[in-house]
């Protein structure tokens, strides 16, 4: 089920279970995890994308395999705030993949998540070629640990 507010989302993740981050390209998925704990986001691996049949089915048996118990999607807004097309894509891929998954799903806002994990792998003297190869999968752990803080931030306050 996609839940559009984070507190929604939440309450329905199954306890002890990672949450799974998706920076979602044109040409790639780039995919993060947390731990059980909920506190920290590790990138994992970049997705080359086909068709939804087959960048599904990659993905299913990836969430499986590391008992992923629900999805974060960084939704591409504009600077503005505004949604464009990129985030109508976001909102259809999420629609679909609920239809085959079971677990929640939800949103968070991505503006400059690559902006931060180019700078990160610049900072960490990454070369070109390999910044290439890891910017999917590491803009995906931005999103995750965003949404991971706030989620923190709610049971601190609750």
């Amino acid at each position: 089920m996609i839940h559009e507010d984070i507190i929604e989302f939440a309450t329905a993740l199954p306890s002890f279970t990672g949450i799974a981050g998706l920076d979602l390209g044109t040409k790639t998925i780039g995919v993060a995890l947390s731990d059980r704990l909920l506190t920290v986001a590790t990138p994992l691996e970049t997705i080359r994308r086909k068709k939804f049949t087959l960048d599904a089915e990659a993905l299913l048996a990836l969430l499986r395999g590391r008992e992923a118990g629900g999805i974060v999607l960084g939704l591409p807004r504009n600077m503005d705030g505004s949604e464009g097309p990129r985030c109508q894509s976001t909102r259809a891929f999420a629609r679909n993949f609920a239809q085959i998954w079971p677990g929640p799903i939800t949103y968070w806002d991505e503006r400059l998540s690559t902006v931060a994990a180019e700078r990160a792998l610049l900072e960490a003297d990454t070369s070109r070629r390999r910044r290439a190869e890891l910017i999917d999968h590491v803009a995906a752990s931005f999103i995750l640990q965003g949404a991971l803080d706030r989620l923190r931030h709610l049971r601190d306050h609750a």
